[in-house]
């Protein structure tokens, strides 16, 4: 039988055993050796880079914007400032279903589902939902019950004053930055400096602060003082606002100058607009016209033509003109009058307003004299508003004789509505013109003045004598038998100039049957204290500035000297009611020692305030009159007679504050 014992395999070789182990043992020492290597590389060489990276994943540069400096009015009333408000975001990749969020969020934030769709799809981990929103609209998505939404703090610019002065102060969108007016012209005054700080992120996302917020002073912006006074330009805003819807008008342009400072008391534009709702309103009506249209002025500057004859002695006040009885060829052109006038003194030129008259005193006066008469009154050049795109204005120089005459009552040349408000100063500045300006400080949150403008006086134009015999002679013009009757005021001197332009026809490249109706007066004319232009664009009603423009002028004025305490130039003559003084009883002893404590006994008023005064029972347009007088802004409610007043009748009120009324209509 055969031995298995015998014939089992051999034993391996215990060389080639002993050859493998160490065959592993040395592949199991390399990879130590390369781990190691890798750790020793990723420590030493790599650590910089991977720090980075890790706190790539978990710490974030947090920038916190500043707060917006605020803008206000001469005497402190803000018309802009910054408010915190909430801004929605979404983490779109923890949203179960998109499609379906959107849906909701759009329902209850009022957007548009396609486009809510559109942006939360493209996003990966970051999308605005809304910025800028309302408490409410807080409250409606966290009741969705959604994950992944965030809220965070926005600074929110806020007018509120609406519409009051929107033009001049502009808006700003919804990254902060100023789009129109100051708010673009002072962008980096009011945006302040933004702070950087670190913070830690959350597994969802969110953003912790570790250091905590820093002081708000410290990331305010400055704030900017503006020479406009809230009062005057709420009543010029209205009357210009009326003007132009009564005479059917497309646009209007209103300013009110201090003569003897250069600065810019109010300035309107019309139509208005919200700053708060930028959205929901037309392009064309944010535009600051006053400043930054261009335009032809018409007859306000034969007061500039007759003001530099004058002064160069080319006429005399009691020289005379033939006014070639409404028509006057000049080579193929004919120069006409709205009225056929025969012999004029150059008061007459100006009170009635002849356009060829005044052509022939340009023609005494000279071609380089006349341009640099208009130059040394302010126009063609900028006057520094610091408003971004204001207009320079045009002074061709007139080679033609019909280009000299037409120039003479204001076409075939441009200028600013502030430019001519300025010249105007002049005049009533005996002849020296100051630089306008609008913003009069700007102070940063430490107090220290960053911007401050004073009154400059930029030259003499014409000497005292000229511009007062000039001031003089308009007078006439709102006299009886003048172009503007309708601007003459019972208890102050009024000086002005009507206009009426036609405007250019850029396709026809001629005239068009459009016109500008304009009038500007200075009050009171034997001491200014205000000249005050009104411009309607395209009336339709009439197209004179005498009936369009000036009883808008005269509503201003009204408020103007009234809110200006200015005292009137004239007694106030006795109502037609009085008793005759014959017929007037003797008072008793009573009444006597009553008057005697009333003439000893008198209330101390605060310097700027006044009492509110009984307007209950009277028509609405009377009372709003009746308030302006006193200085006090009228708000309506209703339509009829004034039924309640608030504050009441007699209270003591600061100048300018709003008193309410409420009208009713009898039953």
């Amino acid at each position: 039988m055969r031995d298995f014992k015998t014939a089992r395999a051999p034993e391996p070789n215990g060389k080639w055993l002993r050859l493998r182990v160490k065959l592993l043992a040395c592949f199991f020492v390399a990879l130590l050796l390369a781990a190691f290597g890798r750790a020793v590389f990723l420590q030493v060489f790599e650590r910089d880079k991977l720090r980075g990276l890790a706190q790539d994943q978990y710490v974030r540069q947090i920038e916190i914007p500043a707060r917006r400096g605020d803008i206000f009015d001469r005497r402190g009333t803000p018309l802009a400032q910054s408010v915190e408000v909430d801004s929605i975001w979404v983490d779109p990749s923890m949203l179960p279903d998109v499609k379906q969020a959107s849906r909701a969020l759009a329902r209850a934030l009022r957007l548009d589902v396609e486009d809510l769709q559109a942006r939360l799809t493209r996003a990966r981990r970051f999308a605005w939902v809304k910025r800028q929103v309302t408490p409410r609209e807080v409250a409606a998505v966290k009741a969705l019950g959604l994950p992944g939404f965030g809220f965070t703090k926005e600074p929110k610019r806020f007018y509120p004053q609406k519409e009051l002065a929107a033009h001049v102060v502009g808006m700003v969108g919804l990254d902060g930055h100023g789009l129109e007016g100051l708010e673009l012209a002072f962008q980096d005054e009011l945006s302040g400096q933004n702070s950087r700080l670190s913070g830690f992120r959350d597994a969802k996302g969110r953003k912790l602060l570790v250091t905590g917020a820093p002081d708000t002073l410290e990331r305010q912006g400055a704030s900017v003082t503006l020479t406009i006074d809230r009062h005057l330009q709420y009543v010029t805003e209205k009357a210009l606002s009326r003007a132009v819807e009564d005479s059917k008008g497309v646009a209007g342009m209103a300013i009110v100058l201090d003569p003897k400072t250069g600065e810019i008391l109010a300035i309107a534009n019309h139509p208005r607009f919200n700053p708060n709702t930028p959205e929901k309103e037309a392009r064309a009506s944010m535009r600051n016209r006053a400043a930054l249209d261009s335009l032809e002025p018409g007859s306000t500057m034969k007061a500039f033509v007759v003001a530099a004859a004058l002064e160069h002695k080319a006429i005399k006040p009691e020289d005379t003109f033939f006014c070639e009885n409404g028509a006057w060829n000049i080579g193929r052109h004919t120069i006409h009058d709205t009225h056929q006038y025969g012999w004029l003194t150059t008061q007459g030129v100006l009170q009635v307003s002849s356009n060829i008259c005044s052509a022939k005193i340009a023609q005494q006066l000279g071609r380089e004299r006349l341009v640099k008469a208009y130059h040394d009154f302010g126009f063609g050049e900028r006057t520094g508003l610091a408003l971004p795109g204001e207009a320079r204005g045009s002074i061709p120089f007139p080679k033609a004789e019909v280009s000299l005459a037409t120039q003479s009552f204001g076409q075939g040349m441009t200028a600013t509505a502030v430019q001519m408000a300025a010249a105007w100063g002049a005049l009533a500045n005996d002849g020296v013109l100051m630089r306008p300006y609008l913003v009069s400080r700007v102070v940063d949150p430490d107090g220290v003045v960053l911007l401050e403008n004073r009154p400059t006086e930029v030259r003499q134009v014409v000497s005292a004598a000229t511009a007062r015999k000039v001031i003089s002679m308009l007078e006439s013009v709102v006299a009886k038998g003048g172009t503007a009757p309708k601007a003459a005021m019972e208890d102050y001197r009024v000086a002005g100039k009507t206009g009426t332009a036609q405007k250019a026809d850029p396709v026809a490249r001629g005239y068009s049957d459009k016109r500008l109706a304009s009038f500007v007066g200075v009050l009171p004319a034997e001491n200014p204290r205000a000249v005050i232009l009104v411009i309607v664009d395209e009336p339709k009603t009439d197209v004179y500035g005498g009936l369009v423009a000036a009883p808008a002028f005269k509503e201003i004025a009204t408020a103007a000297m009234a809110h200006l305490a200015v005292p009137p130039s004239r007694e106030v003559p006795l109502p037609s009611t009085a008793l005759p003084v014959a017929a007037a009883q003797p008072p008793s002893k009573a009444e006597t020692v009553r008057s005697v404590v009333e003439e000893a006994i008198t209330e101390n008023v605060e310097p700027g305030s006044v009492r509110v005064p009984d307007v209950v029972g009277q028509a609405g347009r009377e009372a709003v009159t009746k308030l302006l007088s006193a200085a006090l802004e009228p708000q309506l409610l209703g339509s009829g007679r004034v039924v309640s007043q608030s504050p009441a009748a007699g209270s003591l009120v600061e100048k300018g504050a709003r008193v309410t009324l409420e009208l009713a209509t009898r039953q």
